[in-house]
C-alpha cells in the first residue's frame, strides 16, 4: 500500500532520537539529566530565604555549623620560606618547579579567601560585624550547598559545594606531596589551575634535555598505557604520567587500547594512565597510525575556555565517526 507524504510525516516521532544526529543513545540520558538539573536549580533559586525551618535548626545555625566544620578541615597555609627552600633544592629555575610555584601561589590565595569568608560569616551570624552583600551571598550559597561567588572567582567551577571542597583538599594534597616529598610519579591533571602550563613546562623540560631541539618545533605526543594510578611505580624516562581523564561519547577497550562504542547507560568511561611527552618530529609509523585527536576539556561544559589539548587515541573507525559522536576527554564529570 502506497504511503502518502502526509501520512509519512505524521508518523514521524515528535522527538528525534540521538541516532538521527549520529550520537549514541546515551546522549539522551545526558540531555534528560541536564534538563532535570536546570529545573531543580530554578526551584532552589526561587525558594523562600526565611530564617526558620520548622522547629529544628534555623538557617543561620545550620550555616554557622557548616562554616565551623569547613574551617576545621581547610588546609594549613603554605609557609613561604619553606616552599622557597624546597624549590631551591629542586632547582628553582627548572620549568616544572616554576610551574609548581605558580600553582602553590594560586591555591594559597584560595585558602586565604575561604578562611576569611568563613571567619567573617561566623562573626556576621553572631552579630559582631555587619552582614555584607558578599557574606549574604556566601550564607545563601552554603545553605543551598553551592559554591559562594567569592570562591568561584578565585578557583574553579563545580556542581556542588561538597564536590568543590573535596577538590580543594585533593589539589592541596597533590601540591604538598610534590613540594615536600618530591616529584610525583603520576600527576592528577584535574588538580591544576593551569593544565596547559603544566604541559608546556614538560615540553620545555624535554627540549632542554635534547641538544638541538627548539621549543617552537617540539610537539606534544602521547602513548596510552594499561596501568591504573596505583600501578605506576616509577617516573617515565621522558615526559610525565597523567591520570583522572574520562571519555565522554565513547568507550575504551583496555586490551586493544582503542576507542569503542560506550556501554549502554554508561556516560563516562575512566581512561587508564596516559604517558605524555614531546617529540621533535613524528616517525613514519606514528604518522601512519589510525588515531582520533581527542580534545581534552576541564569540565563537561566544552568551550575554548575549558579546552586543554588533544590526545591521540587509536581507533578502528574513521576519526570523523568520533567527531560526529562528539567524543571528548573530560578532567571532571561534575
Amino acid at each position: 500500500v502506497a504511503i502518502t507524504p502526509g501520512t509519512f510525516i505524521n508518523e514521524l516521532p515528535d522527538v528525534d532520537t540521538p541516532e538521527a544526529f549520529g550520537l549514541h543513545p546515551n546522549a539522551d540520558i545526558t540531555y534528560q539529566t541536564n534538563t532535570a538539573n536546570t529545573l531543580l536549580e530554578k526551584i532552589i533559586n526561587i525558594q523562600p530565604k526565611d530564617s526558620g525551618v520548622g522547629g529544628g535548626e534555623t538557617r543561620e545555625e545550620m550555616v554557622y555549623r557548616l562554616a565551623q566544620e569547613m574551617l576545621d578541615k581547610v588546609p594549613d597555609n603554605f609557609v613561604p620560606h619553606e616552599v622557597r627552600a624546597r624549590l631551591m633544592k629542586y632547582g628553582i629555575v627548572q620549568p616544572m618547579n616554576i610551574f609548581l610555584r605558580q600553582e602553590i601561589d594560586r591555591i594559597q590565595r584560595v585558602i586565604n579567601v575561604v578562611k576569611q569568608t568563613l571567619r567573617d560569616l561566623k562573626l556576621a551570624i553572631d552579630g559582631t560585624i555587619i552582614m555584607s552583600d558578599s557574606l549574604k551571598d556566601a550564607l545563601d550559597n552554603i545553605f543551598d550547598a553551592r559554591v559562594p561567588s567569592a570562591w568561584s572567582k578565585v578557583s574553579w567551577a563545580s556542581a556542588t559545594l561538597g564536590f568543590w571542597f573535596t577538590e580543594l583538599l585533593d589539589r592541596d594534597a597533590q601540591f604538598r606531596t610534590w613540594i615536600f616529598e618530591g616529584r610525583p610519579q603520576v600527576f592528577w591533571l584535574t588538580g591544576f589551575f593551569n593544565a596547559q602550563g603544566f604541559l608546556t613546562a614538560m615540553r620545555q623540560e624535554i627540549t632542554r634535555a635534547h641538544k638541538g631541539w627548539a621549543l617552537d618545533t617540539v610537539k606534544l605526543f602521547n602513548e596510552m598505557t594499561k596501568m591504573n594510578k596505583e600501578d605506576v611505580s616509577s617516573n617515565p624516562q621522558d615526559g610525565v604520567y597523567i591520570y583522572g581523564l574520562f571519555l565522554d561519547g565513547a568507550g575504551w577497550e583496555k586490551r586493544g587500547m582503542r576507542l569503542v562504542e560506550p556501554q549502554p547507560k554508561v556516560l563516562f568511561t575512566p581512561l587508564p594512565v596516559v604517558h605524555m611527552f614531546a617529540v621533535n618530529e613524528l616517525t613514519k609509523e606514528q604518522k601512519a597510525q589510525k588515531v582520533y585527536d581527542c580534545p581534552v576539556y576541564k569540565k563537561p561544559c566544552r568551550t575554548d575556555l575549558t579546552f586543554i589539548t588533544t590526545i591521540r587515541l587509536k581507533t578502528n573507525q574513521n576519526p570523523d565517526y568520533w567527531i560526529l559522536r562528539g567524543a571528548a576527554l573530560l578532567c571532571d564529570t561534575k
